[in-house]
């Protein structure tokens, strides 16, 4: 029987299964409401206890992302995030380098310097390049001591003093949210795992060379999300386990599925509101597919019902105003208002 210790660590499955559940404002993101549901809670449990990243997969607006936030809420961890994009290189996920303060000091210091205002000395030591490191997501997640090491050593640096211990600071383990990982360039997610599996990273070339620590307490849980964009390197696919969030196919299945999550984060609305927002969205998603374009789904439901809510205050004229603004949420393309304009006798 696992100890209590080891139960802790994961999330129970059969208590929050089918329950909703407000998420705290954090780091400038409002609150917002989430809906557990069990492959979900399975998926997150198994990363936790396989050691393994979670890559979640799914088409736009299914939750994926909130998905790593209500973990760490019911986990009780701490949560970081990075948003990837096409820019985006693997050593981002573990520190930035201000490389513009850098040169806006250096300008500062040059000149000070050249008055005779400071000695050339106290200049190098104003440009060292590791005070504008900043460790990012991956190392607070794996190695928090040594950020806050890395933290107060370049503040020392900076001031031409000795290095002084680092304050004590929220030590609870993180969930990392890795965000739309396709959107990257297929050296990034090699990358990520070569480092996480060697279990070092380099800062600034090989300046420094970081060890990702274990602590006794448990491990981060990384949670990678992919909307299918780009098709990710098989060899990353391997090392995690993935999860998807499916949407059903079939008019019912849809409907059952969106109304359960917008009365989640409506629950004022009427029913027939929210069955009737299903209704369109079902519509356009096979309009969409058939044209060969991005469906609606449960971004633009939950978007059409946040709207009627704001602007109408009973179902009667809540319903009117769907049918006149539906298509703002679920005809952004214009072969979509064509097919439907053809259909006008």
């Amino acid at each position: 029987m696992a100890n209590t210790r080891m139960q802790d660590q994961y999330i129970d499955v059969a208590t929050w299964q089918t329950r909703n559940e407000r998420l705290d404002a954090i780091a400038g993101m409002p609150g917002t409401a989430h809906q557990h549901d069990r492959p979900s809670l399975n998926a997150i449990n198994a990363a936790l206890a396989a050691g393994r990243p979670l890559l979640v997969r799914g088409e736009p607006g299914t939750g994926k992302s909130q998905l790593a936030r209500a973990a760490a809420q019911r986990l009780g961890r701490q949560y970081a995030w990075r948003v990837m994009d096409a820019q985006t290189k693997v050593s981002d996920l573990f520190y930035d380098f201000d490389a513009v303060g850098r040169l806006a000091r250096a300008q500062i210091a040059g000149a000070l310097c050249q008055s005779g205002a400071m000695k050339p000395e106290r200049v190098e030591a104003l440009l060292d390049e590791r005070q504008f490191v900043r460790p990012g997501p991956l190392w607070w997640a794996f190695d928090a001591a040594g950020a806050r090491q890395w933290l107060t050593d370049a503040k020392a640096v900076e001031r031409g003093a000795a290095s002084e211990p680092p304050s004590t600071v929220d030590d609870r383990p993180y969930v990392v949210l890795i965000d739309e990982i396709d959107k990257t360039d297929p050296s990034v997610p090699n990358g990520l795992l070569e480092a996480l599996g060697q279990g070092t990273f380099s800062v600034l070339g090989d300046k420094a060379v970081v060890t990702l620590h274990h602590a006794d307490g448990p491990s981060p849980l990384i949670i990678i999300t992919s909307n299918d964009e780009r098709e990710l390197p098989g060899a990353f696919v391997r090392r995690c386990l993935v999860h998807y969030i499916s949407v059903p196919k079939d008019e019912q299945g849809l409907a059952e599925w969106l109304v359960a999550r917008g009365r989640t984060h409506f629950p004022e609305l009427e029913q027939t509101v929210l069955t009737t927002a299903a209704a369109f969205v079902h519509s356009d998603r096979t309009i969409a597919r058939e044209l060969g374009l991005v469906a609606p789904g449960q971004a633009e439901y939950l978007d059409l019902l946040r709207a009627v809510q704001e602007l109408a205050t009973d179902a009667d004229a809540q319903l009117g105003l769907l049918r006149e603004i539906k298509d703002l949420a679920l005809k952004k393309h214009p072969d979509q208002r064509d097919r439907e304009t053809s259909k006008v006798p």
